[in-house]
């Protein structure tokens, strides 16, 4: 799966134009002394190579920005890159493969260079971090020579020839944005004079050695089973409800900052006795569920596959989504935070996996469901990690007891993307919110009502039947047309609509029964050559790869000959004479808990 989203193409702001740039110029940087290694890849790696390969360089690249400490010379910050190359075998490393085939196998170099470009200033915009930050995802574009180019472009912002900011753009292949915060961290560390231990996670090559060990080939085949389970039987869309036709992919990004939510957070784990990173994950999820009217929460939780110490300060992707499914069907907050515990757990020893079976899993579920998981809900707790990833653009340091701030718009490849900062001495949350789901001031609601959340749970438990009232957030309206199918949401209009346009117009209509599940009956005429399997076989071509916004697959296709007078009536179209009849699907699909 892809976590590298929220994070993509922004349009920069006129204002952080810098007013007096001189011409940049490139310093090459020479490494030698590192060890030669070659082999697999991690299933990280191969996960990301995958997306690198087919998706938009601007969305699966990286960046980030390093404020460089005042009265640090030029050559002393290309010294600390240079240590950091050959520290980490990640950044030494290339991905050789033959044109139109993916790699394989890694290989680390010895030794080798790699390029700074130092663009100099007599001047820098009044906000140089956030210009800083706009020549970081500049520099995003274009995609990486996975076989040949070092995984970092970096400039160094110099004003009158002292090093300010570092901005760079990395390879999705080789760092995720965890990986860039210890190398901030380090970084800091060596301008600063410290003597760095010796790295402590595994490199890239040592965890592809423990992943094909018997045991982590275990641990995979446990991954798929559990991911299976929820795909098959859990809402393939969160967010399946008439508002989501209208989306086109981009979100502008909101933040919150608010030291009310950090008392409150603080409060409400003390009083329920859960860490306070279990208790916002219980939040999220209770509200998540609660304004997309589900009876579980589905949600991507990608920087949890840090939790074990041999990989929790890794320069490496670990891309890997751990999958969560909390059922939201209890009583109280109270409850629900001591399920979370347990559920996060679980999804935390289920987010290593082999990322091809995995996706051949998914095609496979998708034809024996009959409708496409999509990956609606994403959390990233950065705030837990041993280096945060806070960005470098200027942060509030007054005392914001709720502020929200717009910030630009970004491709959003998933419906909704949160990334939690810190939680002390301030909560700081940023959301992208998809804007067909959320209206500005939606979204706004959405994270203050989290914030009312947490304050009324430091108070006591809260009934999870009264969170509309408590938080302000109201659940989405369907209308009565929409039904549950499988644990979906489901409207029989669209799954009509849309099986008529996949088999060529013809007259389709839908029966709705709670225990039966969809019937589609196909009025086929002179079409004989069409069967129910071939008119599953049309639906499922036609739904969109991410999901098609209340469409599930009929359980059972009936066809008849003509349809019937009164066409809107299902008893008018039973009583036809049947032609032909089929499940369609390869496999029946229940809904179980």
């Amino acid at each position: 799966m892809n976590p590298a989203v929220g994070k993509d193409t922004m349009h920069p702001n006129p204002a952080h134009t810098p007013r007096t740039p001189h011409t940049p110029r490139t310093v090459t940087v020479a490494y030698a002394g590192g060890d030669e290694r070659r082999g697999p890849l991690t299933m990280g790696q191969a996960n990301m190579i995958r997306c690198i390969l087919r998706d938009d360089p601007e969305h699966i690249n990286n960046h980030d920005v390093w404020a460089i400490p005042p009265g640090t010379g030029l050559d002393a910050a290309i010294d600390a890159l240079r240590t950091l190359a050959l520290r980490h075998e990640g950044l030494r490393t290339t991905f050789p493969h033959v044109p139109g085939a993916a790699p394989v196998e890694q290989v680390v170099a010895g030794e080798g260079t790699f390029t700074v470009t130092v663009l100099d200033h007599t001047e820098f915009p009044e906000e140089p971090a956030r210009y800083a930050e706009t020549v970081a995802r500049a520099a995003r574009a274009g995609r990486f020579a996975l076989d040949r180019e070092f995984p970092l472009r970096i400039t160094v912002l110099t004003l009158g020839g002292v090093p300010v900011h570092a901005a760079l753009a990395s390879s999705h292949a080789v760092t995720d944005g965890s990986a860039l915060a210890v190398l901030r961290e380090e970084f800091l560390a060596l301008l600063a004079g410290e003597e760095l231990p010796a790295p402590a996670s595994f490199a890239p090559l040592d965890l592809a050695a423990e992943e094909a060990s018997p045991a982590g080939k275990r641990k995979s085949e446990a991954s798929l089973r559990y991911w299976e389970r929820i795909i098959r039987t859990e809402p393939q869309e969160m967010f399946a409800e008439p508002r989501a036709a209208g989306a086109d992919g981009r979100a502008r990004q909101l933040t919150l900052r608010s030291r009310r939510g950090a008392r409150a957070l603080a409060a409400a784990a003390g009083r329920i006795g859960n860490p306070e990173a279990t208790v916002l994950l219980a939040a999220w999820c209770a509200l998540v569920a609660h304004r997309a009217g589900q009876d579980s929460c589905v949600t991507a939780v990608p920087t949890s596959n840090r939790f074990h110490p041999a990989i929790a300060r890794s320069v490496n992707t670990l891309s890997q989504d751990a999958l969560l499914c909390l059922d939201v069907r209890v009583p109280s907050f109270d409850t629900l935070v001591r399920k979370t515990w347990g559920a996060a757990l679980n999804a935390y020893r289920h987010s290593q996996f082999d990322s091809v079976r995995l996706w051949e899993m998914i095609g496979r579920v998708t034809g024996e469901r009959g409708s496409h998981f999509a990956r609606d809900v994403v959390f990233n707790d950065v705030s837990v990690l041993p280096a945060t990833l806070l960005s470098a653009a200027p942060q509030n340091s007054g005392a914001a007891e709720l502020e929200l701030t717009w910030g630009p718009l970004q491709v959003l490849p998933t419906r909704m993307l949160a990334f939690t900062y810190e939680t002390a001495p301030q909560l700081h949350i940023s959301l992208w919110a998809d804007p067909a789901l959320f209206t500005p001031q939606e979204a706004e609601g959405f994270l203050s009502g989290l914030v009312r959340l947490l304050e009324a749970a430091a108070e006591g438990d809260v009934p999870l039947g009264s969170l509309t009232g408590a938080t302000g957030v109201s659940p989405s309206e369907r209308g009565p047309d929409w039904t549950r199918v499988d644990g979906c949401w489901a409207s029989p209009a669209a799954v009509r609509d849309a099986l008529s346009g996949a088999v060529g117009g013809l007259p389709v209509h839908i029966d709705t029964d709670q225990e039966a599940g969809l019937t589609a009956y196909i009025a086929r005429g002179g079409d004989t050559a069409l069967t129910s399997a071939g008119a599953h076989e049309a639906l499922m071509d036609k739904l969109p790869a991410h999901g098609g916004t209340g469409v599930v697959a009929p359980r059972r296709y009936v066809l008849v000959e003509h349809p019937p007078a009164e066409a809107h009536r299902s008893d008018a179209w039973r009583r036809q004479q049947i032609i032909e009849e089929g499940a369609g699907r390869s496999r029946q699909v229940r809904h179980e808990r």
